[in-house]
């Protein structure tokens, strides 16, 4: 079987190869993806923006992209597209207007119930198999949606987690993102975060960059550890600060207590606050409050990320809670994701 893949983002590859696990021998991907899942169209490198200035930037660069990977489905089985929805929704309506027939599944799917709830029609309409990772999304879409809670992906990647804290702090890790524009805002802060709580302080640098990145991006790092597996060094860690994404929610399945900062650019920013209608940022905060009253951890955002507010946050943090929740959480999410995913794409 030959599958057109559309994954774009680093997180994106890391549930793909979880999924790679769970299908037979014979499926071949083509497309956008990890080099090492296969034969990737494009550098994934060449991907990377952060906000809605980057992404005008290169839109002619994505818009030729798209027409390419449109073209490509005319010799697969089936389409998955993974996230990444200002991408993959206008693939997908360019193949489905192209080839009828060709089954397109979506896997995490586009967060139409924050913004642009238009997108729900537009999604049933064009989509075969809506694969949802997320309990309540479900609930967004009518009765006839060819949606189907999945279970959550970080549980088929997260087999550890911590039963029991240390309330005296020791280890910190620090998570500035992947993003080039968020590590330049946030490593500045997380520095004098650092110098201020005096304790052993961890980096966590994505694999990908090159030394001379790291040099360019961090600058001086002779106050923390380097990592580069995040799931190992929040495990290792009595408390994190993260910058708002994935990580976030990793550390809250895992049980690591950690404060979320952001900083995006002033016109992103300006933006999203209008087009986005929700209470909270961290996506472990959005689902919790699906089942709790209140938030799970604190959200610094913009001017509001000092060291001062994320000091005072830190000394006032109630880990044994957030402990708790983060069972509550798990259980909230029931499993992995990836073995049912391989059976909708395997099927007949």
């Amino acid at each position: 079987m030959k599958i057109l893949v559309s994954a774009l983002e680093h997180s994106a590859n890391i549930h793909l190869k979880s999924l790679k696990k769970e299908l037979s021998d014979d499926v071949e991907f083509v497309g956008i993806f990890d080099s090492e899942l296969g034969d990737s169209i494009i550098d994934l490198r060449s991907l990377a923006i952060m906000g809605f200035v980057d992404a005008i930037k290169k839109l002619r660069f994505f818009f030729k992209l798209n027409t390419q990977m449109a073209n490509l489905a005319k010799d697969v089985d089936k389409v998955l597209l993974i996230d990444s929805s200002g991408f993959n929704l206008p693939l997908a309506k360019k193949i489905k207007k192209k080839y009828p027939d060709k089954e397109i599944i979506y896997y995490i799917l586009p967060q139409a119930w924050a913004w642009k709830p238009k997108r729900i029609p537009v999604l049933e309409k064009t989509i075969d198999h809506l694969a949802s990772i997320l309990p309540f999304e479900k609930g967004y879409y009518s009765k006839s949606a060819p949606i189907t809670y999945v279970g959550h992906p970080l549980l088929d990647i997260i087999k550890e987690y911590k039963e029991e804290l240390n309330l005296h702090v020791e280890k910190i890790a620090f998570m500035p993102g992947s993003r080039k524009g968020e590590i330049n805002k946030l490593m500045p802060v997380y520095k004098e975060l650092q110098k201020s709580l005096h304790v052993e302080a961890t980096i966590v640098i994505p694999e990908h960059f090159s030394k001379q990145e790291v040099k360019e991006l961090y600058g001086d790092l002779s106050g923390f550890k380097i990592a580069h597996n995040a799931h190992k060094t929040l495990l290792q860690s009595d408390f994190a600060f993260i910058c708002s994404g994935t990580a976030t929610l990793e550390a809250a399945l895992i049980g690591t207590p950690f404060i979320l900062t952001y900083i995006a650019k002033p016109l992103d920013y300006f933006i999203a606050s209008r087009l986005v209608k929700l209470n909270h940022l961290g996506l472990s905060n959005i689902m919790f409050t699906k089942f709790n009253e209140r938030a799970m951890h604190p959200e610094f955002i913009q001017d509001d990320v000092t060291v001062d507010n994320l000091i005072k946050a830190f000394g006032e943090y109630n880990k044994t809670e957030f402990l708790n929740d983060s069972k509550a959480l798990r259980e909230y999410l029931q499993h992995g994701s990836s073995k049912n995913v391989a059976l909708i794409i395997e099927e007949k």
